[in-house]
């Protein structure tokens, strides 16, 4: 890696390819790209990197992503997998929904997927740390940490980045993995569809009374989706990360409650399930919007994760949607670039975003149309729903096809993620 500082005058310097955001989405693609024989710039506001060795003794982070065996199989690929693990993965064998309002409910399990775990569950800050670690060493890597973008500019041969300290990059692609709200995209010029969820998240981390069983739960109260995903700190399967999507009113309440209510709401709230609920971290609230980019390329420029696509967090799918953009946008770049093409010209960024928007399309519909089904208080939808969940649940091959959905075998997969 090499870390690039401020210079009065500096010349322009070039890359084969600039990334603008290193959350966990673009340091993967940096690793991609690199490991081909890219060089690569990767740009963030943030003064400095994570790290993993200012995590192990802390106490579990209240964001957790559900991390696919497709999500898995690349972080593995990058050689991230093993220093997650050394820190802190759990893996999750099962699953359980039902429907709080009614009888309605099923259960899914990697047996039944043919599959060794539905996935794992993983604090964001583990999974950035250990690709840090793997991604931000490389010689073909620079980094220009506690930067922003001042301006972009389009030149005949690909894409001027002016940082606001003066830089310039130049590069025939530019990358923006800059999250939902990107800079860069704004820049660009392109809009996006913006859609309010009328709800908020609100995370926790909570011990409970019984193991959690390597299952992920799920419960509809009323419309309102409370997940307790399984944790495993030092031994202890007690644990829970809590993602609780609610009304802006009841999260309100839920964020200003005692610690003690807070584990007795829990506690009721999943029926007592897992036995008393302890809430051993403040519950943080954020807005729920669902966004989809109008297109995700231009000449000479790309959009990744959630600068493309944000989604609600009901199926934990969103980070393992941007790593699918990652991998996706890395094969198309390096085939180019192999074969001597253009690897920014658009016929090749078009294959990317032909190979990854029906599927970033199909998910936001079926995270909207969940909202839609299970927020509904409509008696015969409310049946249907129950009668729905309680029949296929009977159906081991339509659950199979479900669950091999879930963990991400869905479509052409690129290489590094097969």
């Amino acid at each position: 890696m090499k870390t690039q500082t401020a210079a009065k005058n500096a010349p322009v310097e070039r890359f084969d390819a600039v990334i603008v955001g290193a959350g966990m989405v673009g340091v993967a693609l940096a690793g991609l790209l690199a490991n081909a024989g890219l060089e690569v710039a990767l740009v963030e506001t943030k003064s400095e990197p994570l790290k993993l060795d200012t995590l192990g003794d802390h106490p579990p982070a209240p964001r957790v992503s559900a991390l696919t065996p497709v999500s898995q199989r690349l972080l593995t690929h990058l050689g991230a997998w093993s220093e997650m693990a050394a820190v802190r993965v759990t893996a999750y064998r099962y699953m359980h929904v039902w429907d709080a309002e009614g009888s309605g409910s099923i259960h899914f399990s990697a047996d039944e997927a043919g599959a060794p775990v539905l996935g794992h569950i993983v604090e964001n800050d583990v999974t950035l740390a250990a690709l840090n670690e793997r991604v931000l060493g490389l010689p073909s890597v620079s980094t220009y940490f506690g930067v922003g973008v001042d301006a972009l500019q389009t030149s005949d041969n690909g894409r001027w980045l002016v940082l606001k300290d003066g830089r310039q990059l130049h590069t025939p692609l530019l990358i923006a993995a800059d999250g939902a709200h990107s800079t860069l995209r704004e820049l660009a010029g392109i809009s996006v569809a913006e859609e309010s969820m009328e709800q908020e998240a609100v995370v926790t981390t909570v011990r409970c009374e019984k193991s959690h069983g390597s299952t992920a739960r799920q419960a509809f109260i009323d419309g309102r989706p409370l997940a307790f995903l399984p944790l495993t700190v030092n031994g202890d399967d007690r644990y829970c990360s809590v993602v609780w999507s609610t009304t802006p009113e009841h999260a309100n309440e839920l964020t200003t409650l005692s610690s003690d209510a807070l584990g007795h709401t829990l506690s009721d709230a999943l029926g007592h399930r897992l036995g008393q609920v302890n809430a051993v971290d403040s519950a943080y609230r954020f807005p729920l919007v669902q966004r989809h980019a109008a297109h995700y390329v231009q000449p000479n420029f790309a959009l990744v994760g959630d600068a493309a696509h944000s989604i609600h967090p009901l199926a934990g799918q969103g980070v393992n949607l941007g790593f699918m953009d990652a991998a996706v946008l890395a094969e198309e770049v390096i085939n180019a670039w192999q074969r001597g093409a253009p690897w920014g010209a658009l016929t090749t960024l078009t294959r990317y975003e032909r190979r990854r928007r029906f599927d970033n399309s199909a998910m936001l519909g079926l995270m909207k149309g969940f909202k839609v089904l299970f927020g509904s208080q409509v008696p015969a939808l409310t049946l249907a729903r129950n009668m729905g969940m309680s029949g296929m649940n009977q159906l081991v091959p339509l659950k199979r096809i479900v669950m091999r959905q879930a963990i991400g075998e869905r479509g052409r997969l690129p290489q590094t993620c097969r």
